[in-house]
């Protein structure tokens, strides 16, 4: 489950002190009532009163604090000025942001406070003192009143600047998605994304502020400095590999003709200096290679499938050459080794590298495909062995295609979308990471997760399969699993026609001399045969395990395996168990759902759009209050 980064956790530098200075007038008081200032349901907060002083006698201020809303009134109604300040110059309205009260603010605007009056030794707003507390619930609700977020305090920071040194992610999406521009600058030119690379060591909120388009070459007024040179000289590592990853610029000079890879040297961190070389050499490259890539970029999977057919095919000429000599072989096999590494490591990006699976798995199919027609087709010329391998194959080909083609249902939205969703559940008071994704700033539809892998939250996701190079979701779990089937019994008959060929093509001396006899015969008869045995062998014991695994899943638990792994992991705190969820309906309709079985109007499948389910419907109420973590 995707979560908020947590708030101030990590500050470099004297941020902390920075941040907090001339608040602090305000924060000694705070810390007085620091419990209660979190109380800000009714329950919690009667609660607290229960164990309480008489309040008869309280000044407002105290009032205010602990949200004593009948004081408060009795002393406004008695005279006292809503926007007269306290001694440390602090309104009520202040002090009812800080603590949370809600409906102590809305009472003092209705009586006359001024939304946006400064206070305290920085010369704050109200909303100021909510960002820094990270009450959302309040910003939303003083921005409501006309509140101005882009209002500077004494330091020269906007609420959106507060909310990056703070780290509070809620905030900051609510601001931008508000029309806050990501990339304002401070009092020193400095962006958001500057202060969040300089001050706060980690890759939060660095990487939050890039997904809503921060600019990430942009340069401050003072020192010329980009994200990337702040990052450097604060020596934050994972805010470098973030930038870095997303494109930033490592040849830019500042006002001092320094680059990222100048100050790191001077710095002397070698993680980074490490990182910043690395990312020079590819750039390096990429000057003489940019050209070639790009051209065969939309080939890569062709590419790569043909690299894996040499590959096998190479390694199965190899094995059946007719020299006798081990040793030559052993040296042929290395070499062949060391080339592709060569090749993979000079050609095959990162991103290129996750399709190697799907490649592999597409060259075997490929050989063992033509290893039957040329090997075992003469000693299985009848249609009842003909016939079924045929439509094995076939049907292997075609969901394999849809499997990879279909995609598994990304949820996807416009930038205009986000921002409306953000502000939406921001005013709801349902900004949570269980039900929005703080990566694809999206509203989670049920059973759906983000993954890391595709960088994107797929509706009812499974899990993400190697083997296709695709996340496995509602759009195309049920060609998943008739591509499971199919390659099964595929790989089934390629071990029945291995076994017969062996055994009218091989002697052998089993029963006087033993199973090495055996072993040693079959590879001497026909190596290129073993080869493609030993690929059979592998591919089948994966397809075995993970098909077995989703038909349990699918009808007898009613589960993803995403879903299956939560709930294990939370087993032993006593919650619902395994097959006791709102999504298992029993062996049969769990069938005929997942399948979409109507056999001619004989059975009724229930159709459900995952990408666009948000809350159960009022005719399954078991399972409104489910939810996975």
């Amino acid at each position: 489950m995707e979560e908020w980064p947590e708030g101030g956790r990590e500050v470099h530098g004297g941020c902390q002190h920075n941040c907090s200075h001339g608040y602090h007038g305000a924060q000694k008081h705070q810390e007085q009532y620091n419990s209660s200032s979190q109380a800000t349901s009714p329950d919690k907060h009667h609660s607290d009163l229960a164990f309480m002083e008489d309040y008869s006698n309280w000044d407002i201020v105290r009032a205010t604090q602990y949200g004593i809303i009948d004081r408060c009134k009795e002393l406004i109604e008695a005279g006292y000025d809503v926007r007269q300040p306290d001694k440390e110059n602090v309104t009520l309205l202040h002090w009812a942001a800080i603590n949370n009260r809600t409906e102590l603010v809305s009472y003092y605007i209705s009586k006359g406070a001024i939304v946006d009056q400064l206070g305290g030794d920085l010369n704050s707003t109200a909303l100021h003192w909510a960002t820094r507390q990270g009450h959302l619930s309040m910003m939303v609700l003083l921005m409501k009143y006309g509140a101005d977020p882009s209002l500077v305090d004494r330091e020269g920071f906007t609420c959106l600047h507060l909310a990056v040194q703070f780290q509070q992610m809620a905030i900051i999406a609510y601001l931008v998605a508000k029309g806050q521009d990501v990339d304002a600058a401070d009092v020193n030119g400095q962006t958001p994304l500057m202060l969040a690379t300089s001050k706060i060591i980690g890759p939060e909120p660095t990487r939050f502020l890039i997904k809503l388009n921060a600019s990430i070459n942009a340069v401050d007024k003072l020192h010329k400095n980009t994200p990337l040179h702040w990052a450097v000289m604060s020596g934050n590592v994972a805010a470098v590999n973030v930038l870095l990853t997303v494109g930033a610029n490592v040849e830019v000079k500042n006002a001092m003709g320094e680059t990222p890879l100048g100050l790191a040297q001077q710095n002397r961190n070698p993680w980074i200096i490490r990182c910043l070389i690395d990312a020079n050499v590819h750039r390096s490259r990429s000057h003489f290679m940019t050209k070639f890539i790009k051209n065969f970029e939309k080939y890569k999977l062709l590419l790569l499938f043909v690299m894996a057919v040499g590959v096998i095919w190479v390694t199965g000429y190899i094995a059946d050459m007719e020299s006798d000599s081990w040793l030559l072989k052993g040296i042929l096999f290395v070499t062949t080794w060391f080339i592709i590494q060569l090749v993979v490591r000079r050609f095959v990006s990162v991103q290129t590298f996750s399709n190697i699976p799907l490649a592999f798995l597409s060259a075997s199919v490929f050989w063992m495909n033509i290893t039957w027609f040329i090997r075992f087709l003469p000693d299985l010329p009848y249609s009842e062995f003909q016939i079924p391998f045929a439509i094995s194959i076939t049907g292997c080909i075609y969901y394999f295609y849809k499997s990879w083609s279909v995609g598994p249902g990304y949820i996807k939205a416009s930038e205009e979308d986000k921002k409306k969703t953000v502000v939406a559940l921001a005013e709801a008071d349902c900004l949570d990471p269980r039900i929005f994704c703080t990566l694809c700033l999206v509203r989670k539809p049920l059973r759906s997760k983000h993954c890391p892998i595709c960088d994107c939250c797929v509706a009812k996701y499974d899990h993400h399969c190697v083997w296709i190079a695709s996340c496995i979701g509602a759009w195309n779990q049920r060609y998943f699993v008739s591509f499971l089937f199919f390659l099964f019994t595929f790989v089934l008959w390629m071990s029945y026609g291995t076994f017969v060929y062996w055994s009218l093509h091989c002697p052998t001396s089993y029963e006087k001399d033993g199973l090495w006899a055996l072993l040693t015969q079959i590879i001497s008869c026909s190596p290129w045969v073993v080869w493609i045995f030993l690929l059979v062998i592998f591919h089948s014991s994966w397809v075995t395990f993970l098909l077995l695994n989703q038909l349990y899943q699918i009808l007898y638990l009613g589960l993803t395996t995403s879903e299956r792994r939560s709930l294990m992991k939370h087993a032993h705190s006593g919650r619902l168990g395994l097959r006791q969820n709102p999504f298992n309906h029993g062996c049969f309709q769990n069938l005929v759902d997942f399948f979409q079985c109507r056999c001619f109007g004989l059975f009724k499948p229930s159709k459900i759009d995952w990408s666009q389910l948000y809350t159960m419907s009022l005719e399954q109420p078991r399972t409104t209050q489910f939810q996975f973590v």
